[in-house]
């Protein structure tokens, strides 16, 4: 059997035996603190959240921002989204806005892909 259908399955069949869960305790936390960057996850459901993104932002950390509790028609929302691109162009990083419901943004020296990889057409 080759390397691939050990990986897609194959003609065998898999039972929960064949898995192993991964046990995020078992991840030493002093690996954590010695990365040079971090990736944060966020909901932004008022101007307040925002802050926590850009001390994460100024502090060189990347950070995914669901904004979907921000209704889209509401002013707060471009608010934010203009003080956390200010945020972004100060630092000379990154901003994405991804639909309606997040965002990206990245510190200093790192960019974010507008090309989405696997769509090659």
């Amino acid at each position: 059997m080759g390397l691939m259908s050990k990986i897609l399955g194959g003609s065998q069949s898999r039972t929960a035996e064949d898995y192993v869960e991964l046990n995020l305790d078992d991840v030493s936390a002093s690996s954590a603190d010695a990365a040079a960057m971090q990736v944060h996850i966020a909901e932004v459901g008022s101007q307040a959240d925002a802050i926590d993104i850009k001390d994460a932002i100024y502090d060189g950390d990347i950070v995914i921002a669901d904004i979907t509790r921000l209704r889209t028609e509401d002013s707060t929302v471009e608010h934010i989204v203009d003080e956390l691109r200010q945020v972004a162009q100060e630092v000379d990083g990154d901003i994405v806005r991804k639909g309606d419901d997040q965002m990206i943004i990245t510190p200093t020296g790192v960019r974010i892909s507008r090309e989405k990889l696997g769509q090659q057409l």
